[in-house]
């Protein structure tokens, strides 16, 4: 293993990188190219955004598969900042960044000079150049936050805090806080990273996309598509023999499942890499909806490398993370789809698990997100929210608008904001906010990554708020929409 000094740099082995952080950090990343700049917002991984073509943030671990990332990135910066906002580094233990290769062999620790005053610390960078891509140490801090770092490499952000809205025609000023990158409103700090605090309706968080093992050099190619289905090949049973040691209940195979999992693995091969979003521009969430299936929770395995369903299954329970998903009790239906690239022989897989949405699920659900927004609200000492049906209509209404028109943000295409949606729902509050969150999976998740969220947070705690709705919808291009609307 390398122990690097800041501006030292070694080559990386081809693959997917772990890098991780330990202790009371938040691990983001920047993914931009040679200029330095990112092509959007979607470029920024944090907790409010756990993926991006070749990057996922799994609580404190960030994954890093430089073949997969989009079309001209060259370099992703990996970003530590405070657990908790706004906390100067000087403050917590210095912070080590440790690098794995491919297998998890350790590839590489960097501890920087211990920082001052700065709230953020550019770590490290994995860049491309000729013959490869590089490692590099860093170190760099930044005193105004994810925020300051965002815009310098081209994230849109506003200014956070409570503003106050110019009046509606209905005569109602309102206040919507919002947090750093507009796509993905939070300021960043990550799925909190996606958190792993246990829900009912939380599923465990898929496998991150990674290449399995190549077919053998003796194995002849495979056709581009199979005519034989993973259901065909036994995978049900190995799946629920996993599951039955395991205490958690059979899965059912669904067929609109299989059928959104068999074109997302036909556009993988098509494209020749792995990724939640094919080559043509859909997203496996998108796929689902497409197919029919309206889900409370889903959860996905992105694989290449095994060639029958029992090495899928025998990769997966090897796998931490990858095993927690094929055993999670809380996923009652299975959807299994593999597909051949006849080109290079490669195998792509994609194993849907889901729980679908039934009417009482929308209720609890929502329920439950207050319940635990009014749980950190007791802890400030202050009074909880009440529902509000007519501000969960318009919570409701807009996740749902965000999901069927695939934006993401706290204006709407045609221009209304959340006050604006409020009184059309017939809401007659003084002052409105509203928080906004996309990827995460469960009441749990959402509600950590707002509360790591200095804008957020300050709508949840605070105290002129008297009211609360909730919306949430599945199946937009990052899965999951969530809205809180608050009102007093």
């Amino acid at each position: 293993m390398s122990e690097l000094v800041p501006g030292g740099n070694m080559p990386v082995p081809d693959g997917a990188l772990t890098v991780r952080v330990p202790g009371p950090f938040d691990v983001s990343a920047l993914i931009t190219d040679d200029g330095g700049r990112v092509s959007g917002d979607g470029d920024f991984v944090f907790y409010n955004q756990p993926s991006a073509p070749g990057a996922r943030l799994y609580g404190d671990t960030l994954t890093v598969d430089p073949r997969r990332l989009r079309p001209g990135a060259t370099r992703v910066t990996v970003v530590v900042s405070p657990a908790e906002p706004a906390t100067p580094l000087a403050r917590l233990p210095a912070p080590t960044l440790h690098v794995a290769a491919p297998g998890g062999r350790p590839l590489a620790r960097f501890a920087p000079p211990r920082p001052g005053q700065e709230t953020v610390l550019l770590l490290a960078e994995i860049y491309r150049r000729p013959g490869g891509w590089k490692l590099r140490a860093l170190g760099q801090g930044y005193a105004d936050g994810l925020a300051g770092l965002a815009r310098d490499f081209g994230v849109d952000v506003l200014d956070e805090g409570t503003g106050t809205a110019p009046a509606t025609p209905g005569g109602h000023p309102g206040s919507a806080t919002r947090g750093a990158p507009v796509g993905h409103a939070s300021a960043p700090t990550p799925a909190s990273p996606p958190t792993t605090a246990a829900s009912p309706s939380r599923p465990t968080a898929p496998a991150a996309p990674r290449a399995g093992t190549r077919p053998p050099p003796s194995t002849p190619p495979l056709p581009r598509a199979h005519s034989r289905s993973p259901a065909q090949d036994g995978f049900l049973d190995l799946v629920n023999s996993a599951r039955t040691a395991a205490g958690s209940p059979p899965v059912a195979l669904d067929t609109r499942l299989i059928s959104a999992a068999r074109a997302h693995a036909a556009a993988m091969a098509s494209a020749g890499r792995l990724g939640v979003e094919g080559s043509d521009g859909l997203s496996l969430y998108q796929r689902v909806t497409a197919a029919g299936y309206t889900y409370l929770t889903v959860g996905e395995h992105l694989v290449s490398g095994p060639r029958t369903p029992a090495e899928f299954v025998r990769y997966c329970l090897s796998e931490e993370q990858s095993g927690r998903t094929l055993r999670d009790p809380a996923l009652l239906h299975a959807g299994p789809a593999y597909v051949g690239d006849g080109r290079s022989g490669d195998i792509y897989w994609t194993v849907l698990w889901a729980r679908p949405l039934t009417p009482g699920d929308l209720a609890r659900t929502a329920a439950e997100v207050v319940a635990l927004t009014n749980r950190e609200r007791a802890g400030a000492g202050l009074p909880p929210l009440a529902t509000d049906p007519l501000l969960t209509a318009a919570a409701q209404a807009h996740s749902a608008d965000m999901v069927a028109r695939a934006f993401y943000s706290h204006t709407s295409p045609d221009g209304t904001r959340p006050w604006d949606r409020a009184a059309a729902a017939g809401a007659r509050r003084r002052s409105i906010g509203e928080n906004i969150a996309c990827g995460q999976r469960s009441p749990a998740e959402v509600v950590d990554g707002w509360m790591n969220s200095p804008g957020h947070r300050a709508n949840i705690l605070k105290a002129d708020f008297t009211h609360i709705g909730i919306g949430f919808a599945g199946g937009g291009p990052a899965g999951m929409y969530w809205t809180q609307l608050f009102g007093a």
